[in-house]
C-alpha cells in the first residue's frame, strides 16, 4: 500500500517482534499525533523486556491487546500490519472482506524510491547479503543492509531517495505474500525447511519462488543452476537470467565472472576467509551482482579478501588442546549440516546435531556422518534421536560412540573429552534450536562460551 493511503486508516500493529517495533515507530511518527494505533501480541505485557516497555508507553496514544486473545483485536481496525512469524491463517476467522492484511516487505518495496536487491535460499542469504553490501560499501556505494540479517526497512523510508541501494535478505515468511520485486534477485537453493509452519514442502517453495514471480524483463535473476528446484523457479521467471555454479564459475582455483572466452579471474578460492565449497557459491552470487552493477574488479576483490564469517556460520571458535571447535549453530536444515560436514573432509572426530524436530528427513545427513568415519556424535533430543535411529539403519557395526546431552555444557565436556588432538569438533545441527535453547544464536553463544570456559 502507498503511505498516502494508509493516513486515515485505523491501523493495528500485529505482533512485536524487531519488525513490530520498527513498523510502531515509523507510523507512530508517520501518522497525526492525536490518532490511536492499535499493538496486539499473544505476550503479555509484563513478557516484555524492560526496554520495549519503556517504549511502549512513550509512544502512546495506542491501544493495547495483549495476551491469550490478542486476535479479536483484528475486527475493530481496517489495516493490519502482520509481523512475518504470525501465518495468515491465524488471522483468518477475524478477517472481514473490507480489512486489509500487510506486511513491512510490501510496505517498503511499494514506498521505497532506491534500487532494491533481495536475496533469498534456505541456508546461504545472510552470507550472500552481506557480502554484497561490504562490496557495495566498499565502492562508496549508498548502501544498506536490511531484512532479517539487518535493520527493519520502514525507517529508511523518511530519508532514501533514488540513490540507496538497499541489499534485502528476505526469509520465505517475508515472500510468502510479497506482491513486488526486487531489480536484482538472487536465489541459492531451496531445501526443506520450516514444515512445522507451511502445509509442506510445495507451499514452501512458492513462498521462496515469489522473489522473481513479479519481475519483469528490465529486472534480473542471479541461481544456482546446481539446484533442481532452483532451476524450476527460474524457468518461470520473466526477468533476466544469470546462472552460477562451481562448475561454471570456479576454474583452476579462481572465481570467474562471464561465459566463454570472456571469463575474467576475480578472485583466487583461498584468498577467501570463509570455508566450504558451499560458501564459493555463496561469494559467486554476490559477484555476479557487483558486476550487473559495474562495480571494478579491484574493488571486489579487496572486499572478498577482507570479509569474515558470519557468526554462527562455521565460525572458528578456537584451537585447545589440538582440537579445533567450529561453532555452526545456524545450520538448522539437514542439508545445511551435511554441507558442513563435507568441508572438513574426514578431520572430523566429534559433530553435534539434533534439536526441534520439524519433520524433515535425516536419511542423508546420517549417510554423511558415517562416510565421514566420525567417531563421536553428540545428540540433542528430539531431532537427534531420530538422526541416531537412521544412522543405525544404515550401518549396523562400528558405530560412532553416542552421547544424549541436554544442555550445552555436557555436550562440551563430553566433546573436549573424546575427541582427539588434530581432530575438529563441529556443532552443525542440521536441526532448529527451540526446546533447549531459546534460538539458534543462544545455542551457539553457548557452545563459545563453554569450549572457551574450560580447559581441555
Amino acid at each position: 500500500m502507498k503511505l498516502s493511503d494508509l493516513k486515515n486508516k485505523k491501523i493495528l500493529i500485529l505482533g512485536l517482534g524487531k519488525e513490530g517495533k520498527d513498523n510502531l515507530k515509523f507510523f507512530r511518527d508517520f501518522l497525526p499525533k492525536n490518532k490511536t494505533i492499535g499493538v496486539a501480541d499473544k505476550l503479555p505485557f509484563e513478557s516484555f523486556d524492560s526496554k520495549t516497555r519503556e517504549m511502549l508507553q512513550k509512544v502512546r496514544p495506542v491501544k493495547f491487546w495483549f495476551g491469550r486473545d490478542y486476535l479479536k483485536s483484528i475486527r475493530k481496525y481496517d489495516v493490519i500490519i502482520k509481523t512475518p512469524g504470525i501465518p495468515k491463517s491465524l488471522l483468518e476467522p477475524y478477517l472481514t472482506p473490507s480489512q486489509k492484511v500487510v506486511s513491512q516487505t510490501n510496505i517498503f518495496f511499494e514506498n521505497c524510491p532506491g534500487e532494491i536487491i533481495g536475496v533469498t535460499g534456505t541456508k546461504g542469504k545472510g552470507t550472500t547479503t552481506s557480502l554484497i553490501y561490504q562490496i557495495l560499501k566498499q565502492a562508496k556505494k549508498k548502501v544498506h543492509l536490511v531484512g532479517n540479517i539487518g535493520k527493519p526497512v520502514l525507517s529508511f523510508l523518511k530519508r532514501s531517495t533514488k540513490g540507496d541501494i538497499f541489499v534485502y535478505e528476505l526469509s520465505c515468511h517475508q515472500l510468502v505474500d510479497i506482491k513486488h520485486a526486487p531489480h536484482i534477485a538472487v536465489l541459492l537453493n531451496i531445501w526443506p525447511e520450516h514444515l512445522d509452519y507451511y502445509k509442506g514442502f510445495l507451499e514452501y517453495v512458492k513462498a521462496k519462488e515469489n522473489i522473481t514471480k513479479h519481475q519483469t524483463k528490465k529486472d534480473y535473476l542471479v541461481f544456482n543452476e546446481r539446484d533442481k528446484i532452483v532451476r524450476m523457479v527460474a524457468k518461470k521467471s520473466k526477468a533476466r537470467k544469470i546462472p552460477f555454479s562451481l562448475k561454471r564459475n570456479l576454474k583452476k582455483g579462481y572465481i570467474v565472472y562471464g561465459f566463454g572466452k570472456k571469463q575474467e579471474k576475480i578472485i583466487k578460492a583461498g584468498e577467501i576467509q570463509l570455508l566450504g565449497k558451499f560458501n564459493l557459491q555463496n561469494v559467486i552470487g554476490a559477484v555476479i551482482v557487483a558486476k550487473i552493477l559495474a562495480i571494478p574488479t579491484k574493488t571486489i576483490k579487496e572486499a572478498l579478501k577482507a570479509f569474515k564469517p558470519l557468526p554462527n556460520r562455521l565460525e572458528f571458535v578456537g584451537s585447545l588442546g589440538g582440537v579445533d571447535f567450529y561453532n555452526d549453530s545456524f545450520a538448522t536444515a539437514p542439508q545445511a549440516a551435511v554441507e558442513a560436514i563435507k568441508t572438513f573432509k574426514g578431520r572430523i572426530g566429534t559433530v553435534m546435531i539434533g534439536g526441534y524436530d520439524r519433520g524433515l528427513d535425516f536419511k542423508e545427513l546420517a549417510k554423511t556422518v558415517i562416510r565421514a568415519k566420525i567417531k563421536n556424535v553428540v545428540l540433542f533430543p528430539p531431532s537427534g534421536e531420530r538422526i541416531w535411529q537412521e544412522i543405525t539403519k544404515l550401518k549396523k557395526r562400528n558405530l560412532p560412540d553416542k552421547f544424549v546431552a541436554h544442555n550445552m555444557k555436557e555436550a562440551v565436556s563430553f566433546a573436549k573429552r573424546h575427541t582427539k588432538r588434530g581432530e575438529v569438533c563441529l556443532l552443525s545441527p542440521g536441526s532448529a534450536s527451540f526446546g533447549i535453547f531459546k534460538d539458534y544464536k543462544e545455542r551457539g553463544k553457548l557452545f563459545k562460551k563453554y569450549v572457551k570456559k574450560y580447559p581441555h
